[in-house]
This record gives C-alpha cells, structure tokens and sequence, in this order.
C-alpha cells in the first residue's frame, strides 16, 4: 500500500485528469492510505489472540490479498483514465469491478472471522480488549455501508447505463465537494459514514492509549475498571455518531448543512457522551487492584458480555 501511496501522490501532482470532477489519482492515494491503516491494525490485534491465531492467520492473510487485489485494479484503472467503482462501460470494466466486489465481500467475511476470534478471547486489559472488539464491529458496519453504494441510483438501469451505482445521495457524483475528503456539500454521502465507521479500528484502541498515557499524570485514570467504563462509553458514543451520519446521508443531506432534526439527535449524544464520562470520572475509584469478590464480579460480567455477543 506505501509504494502505491507514493506513485499515488505523484500522480496527483503530474497527472492533471479528472474523474466525476476528482483529480484521477486522488481515489487509490486515499484508498492506500486507508488499506495501510487497516491492515496495520488488523495485524496488531491478531498477534494478541491467546488462541485461534491459526484461524486469524488466514483470515489477516484473506484480508491482505483482497486488500491488494483491490488497490491493483483501483491504481490500474486510474492509469487507464477510467473509474473504477459503478463502471458498467465495457465487459472489461464490468468484470474488475465485479471481482472488486468479491474481494470486498472476501475481506468483510475474514474481517468477521477476526471479529468472532476477538469476542471470544480473553485478555488482560479489559479495556483494551473491548475498544478492539468494538472497534473491529464498527469496522465491519462501516465496510457494509459500501454494500448501499453498489445499488442502482434513481434513474439508472442495469444493462443500459454506463455507470450504475452512486456514493451520493440526491445528487449525481461529483460536483461540489469537501477539500482532501471530496466528500459532497450539496447532497448525502456513504463515504462519510463508510469511512467513519471503518477507522474505529485504529481510534477505539488509540482511545485506550491515551488513557494509559494520562495515568501517571491522572491518578483516576489508573484504575482499570474506569479505563474500561470510558471505552464503553466512547464505544457506544461512536456508534450513535456513525448511525447518525448513515441517516444523515441516507436523507440526501450534505455533511455541512444539517437539519434541525440531525442537529437535535447530535445534541443527545454529545450531551450523552458529556455526561456519562462526567459522571464515570466523579465516580468513587474502586480500591487498587480491587478485592477478590471484586475481580470475580468483574470477570463474571465480562463472560456474560462475551457470551452475549458471540
């Protein structure tokens, strides 16, 4: 994914070509970037499985060829001139496209296999499993929004048009746009919640980090059973979020133009999110280490969670 990243970036600065009003390099530099992340982070997660790593070494390996099977044909289609995604315009085009679908649906299948392997596991920083756990399932939602955009838009037939399938919504693709996103600003995107939701992988775990990195600073933070209470928190928060920017876009409503109603459901979570985590902090901290009646409380609970999601 680098070396497609860099020949990427030049690309956008030699090559002034234009698709659906975007620079022609500009979607495998973004797609590359993203892969990269994924990729990286998938692969952490799999080295702390305690069991099933032969599993979820098939399952990364699935991961990282449909990953670059993806890319190849995104990069070569740009080098062609043509699109890459909804491209209907020659039995060439219409069979990469089909065989990035396959890849797509490969990757979000191994993705759920890993997803399963980590719901199962058990570790000993609880915060950390469940940000990974709950990142890797809001993943693979963000990943399905992509299934939505392969859809026929309104007015388009399969068979007959060129290009059948939109990331917009109430809008053609293309035309006004976000700078280095390229997401619309005058209609719905998938994009937006697709790329939201796939990046909790690398943020939910990053969350963890910088509590851990606090903890000196903040004593309150040491405790590992408020650790795990703010991930929930965080997790949930950024569920709510995705839904809502899925429904946003669902509506045919541009990132930067909310409506009243979008403006209200926002307002519930950050007053959610606010007061969950002020009430999480004022909390009374529970002894250091906890007491044994403590610690078997709270691995019971955490078995009846795994259980319940498995």
């Amino acid at each position: 994914m680098v070396p497609v990243a860099i020949v990427s970036a030049v690309g956008l600065v030699v090559d002034d070509r234009v698709i659906a009003d975007s620079p022609i390099w500009f979607k495998p530099f973004k797609f590359s970037l993203s892969f990269a992340a994924y990729c990286l982070s998938l692969s952490w997660m799999l080295t702390l499985l305690p069991r099933g790593r032969r599993v979820g070494w098939w399952a990364g390996a699935i991961v990282a060829v449909a990953s670059v099977i993806e890319i190849v044909i995104i990069a070569g289609q740009a080098m062609r001139g043509k699109r890459s995604h909804f491209n209907y315009e020659t039995s060439f085009d219409e069979l990469l496209y089909n065989v990035m679908g396959g890849t797509v649906i490969a990757l979000w299948l191994a993705t759920l296999v890993v997803a399963v392997l980590l719901i199962r596991a058990r570790m000993a920083d609880r915060a950390s499993a469940w940000a990974m756990r709950c990142g890797v399932v809001l993943a693979l939602a963000g990943t399905a929004v992509g299934f939505l955009m392969s859809e026929p838009a309104p007015g388009q037939r399969m068979g007959v048009d060129k290009v059948v399938g939109a990331h917009s919504v109430g809008v053609p693709d293309g035309g006004p746009s976000l700078p280095l996103t390229g997401w619309s600003t005058t209609g719905g995107d998938l994009r937006i919640s697709h790329f939201f939701g796939m990046h909790a992988l690398q943020l939910l775990p990053l969350l963890v980090l910088v509590l851990i990195t606090l903890a000196p600073r903040y004593a309150r933070l040491a405790d590992d059973r408020l650790r795990l209470r703010l991930v929930l928190l965080a997790s949930g928060v950024y569920a709510a979020v995705f839904l809502l920017l899925l429904w946003q876009a669902l509506r045919g409503q541009p990132l930067t133009h909310p409506d009243g109603a979008t403006l209200a459901v926002a307002g519930v979570i950050l007053v959610a999110a606010v007061l969950g985590t002020y009430g999480f902090l004022r909390a009374p901290a529970s002894p250091r280490g906890g007491t044994a009646p403590e610690a078997e409380v709270a691995e019971a609970e955490e078995a009846a969670a795994v259980k319940g999601l498995t």
